[in-house]
């Protein structure tokens, strides 16, 4: 196999200092190939043509949001100061990612989009050794990770309510790159109401639907018998607090520093809005559905006079990404034993892979380790599952519609890579740009 030429701009980028990174990002927005920006007497003309990244640099920035290669080890206790067992169980993976997660759970996923098209940026594919800093091991990964699944990029008007403002003449432009997120909702939110469930009696939330009056939404049997607290009311919304969508932001600054550290420009900003970018039927045409996702319309809603087609979200992308819900799988309590499964099953389950945990721990302490961590009780799945059916049974979809708690959620920004237009910079600013921007073309262009 012939190696990739590696320029000297790929050894400066990963020996660049983290500080020097986070003090000197900054959003520069306007792309080599933007022919025209106009500012009434600020305005700048360029006849520089659009220069599509490498695949080197769009390597790293692949792995800048991906997985490692290692693992996080469980270093939790799962028992009380008295020797009862509490949750030891919380985690949703063991696999290391670039940035943290509610209980590693990992659900924001990727699509990368640039010139020659659209693709999903599988990391489950990485492979099972380590990722390394070298070209061959980025380039490799980038290879192995990327599912593509257009030939073009995506298009939309450029105007509101597509773009928003400026954006619409220096986003998505020719020869960028761009990184898209969408967050999976459903198995956090499944996870998160097991976990709350282990909490000793007296302490287990009794979760209330405020779209529907405040109701709980667990039979009354579960407070009958005392399982669940009335003292403990909260509200559904509150499930958004509980970190669900932090690492999305986190993965995005890893980008941005990333961007600072290879001498590219870029900034986090506006993207199309979920119903556009994911393919709403009710607000897309069939010509550009964006990504494409499957969707589902709720028939029915607590809501008085409630808009089903503005209540309806995005599930999944077939054969992509698919959510803990129907329409892939009959009910919810089949999705919950869907998660179960992820997390428990005898040979591939997050707390039974005997080749995960026994790359964790040492000398055989993994057998101890399977023996004796706890998972959840049967009261507190079957107690899910009822509260996950009532939840679907009142609003014709999981989860319920809040701000951030459909199945799949577009967050509403993306991230934008690109090779800066430094006389844009120079015409106008004092230190447009940093020594990694003005050094980029000498340090990654000039040498084949």
């Amino acid at each position: 196999m012939t190696k990739p030429h590696v320029p000297s701009g790929f050894e400066r980028a990963i020996q660049y200092p983290l500080l020097e990174a986070i003090f000197n990002r900054r959003s520069r927005r306007v792309a080599r190939g933007v022919q025209s920006v106009k500012a009434g007497s600020l305005s700048y003309t360029s006849e520089l043509e659009a220069q599509p990244l490498e695949p080197l640099e769009e390597a790293v920035f692949i792995a800048a949001i991906g997985r490692t290669g290692r693992f996080t080890p469980p270093d939790r206790p799962f028992q009380d100061e008295r020797g009862a067992n509490i949750l030891g169980s919380p985690n949703s993976s063991f696999a290391a990612r670039t940035a943290g997660s509610a209980d590693n759970g990992q659900m924001t996923h990727f699509f990368m989009m640039n010139d020659s098209g659209v693709y999903y940026l599988d990391h489950s594919r990485g492979g099972k050794a380590p990722l390394e800093l070298t070209a061959e091991s980025l380039l490799a990964n980038a290879d192995a990770v990327k599912v593509k699944l257009a030939e073009r990029r995506l298009e939309f008007p450029r105007r509101y309510p597509f773009y928003l403002d400026s954006n619409r003449f220096l986003s998505n432009v020719p020869g960028s790159t761009l990184f898209i997120p969408v967050v999976d909702s459903t198995g956090n939110l499944i996870n998160l109401l097991l976990y709350g469930l282990q909490f000793p009696p007296g302490q287990r939330p009794l979760w209330v639907d405020e779209l529907n009056g405040f109701r709980p939404l667990a039979p009354r049997r579960w407070l009958d018998n005392g399982f669940l607290s009335d003292n403990l009311r909260v509200n559904l919304n509150a499930a958004q607090r509980f970190r669900i969508d932090v690492e999305v932001h986190l993965l995005l600054q890893n980008l941005s520093l990333t961007a600072q550290a290879l001498g590219l420009g870029g900034w986090i900003h506006a993207s199309p809005n979920g119903r556009h970018l994911l393919g709403h039927p009710g607000y897309t045409t069939a010509e550009n559905r964006g990504l494409g996702f499957r969707w589902t319309i709720p028939d029915r809603s607590p809501l008085p006079n409630a808009n089903l087609q503005a209540l309806g979200h995005a599930v999944g992308l077939d054969g992509v990404i698919q959510g803990f819900c129907p329409p892939y799988y009959p009910t919810m309590s089949d999705a919950v034993d869907a998660w179960l499964k992820v997390k428990f099953d005898p040979e591939t389950g997050v707390y039974r892979d005997r080749r995960v945990l026994g790359s964790i721990f040492k000398g055989g302490l993994e057998e101890t380790y399977i023996a004796e961590c706890p998972g959840f009780s049967e009261e507190s799945i079957e107690c899910v599952k009822d509260i996950c059916e009532a939840m679907y049974e009142t609003h014709g979809r999981f989860p319920a519609p809040f701000t951030i708690m459909d199945a799949m959620h577009a967050p509403g920004i993306w991230f934008q890579a690109h090779h800066l237009d430094l006389g844009y910079y120079d015409a106008l600013f004092r230190d447009g740009y940093s020594s990694t921007q003005r050094d980029h073309d000498c340090d990654w262009h000039s040498e084949r």
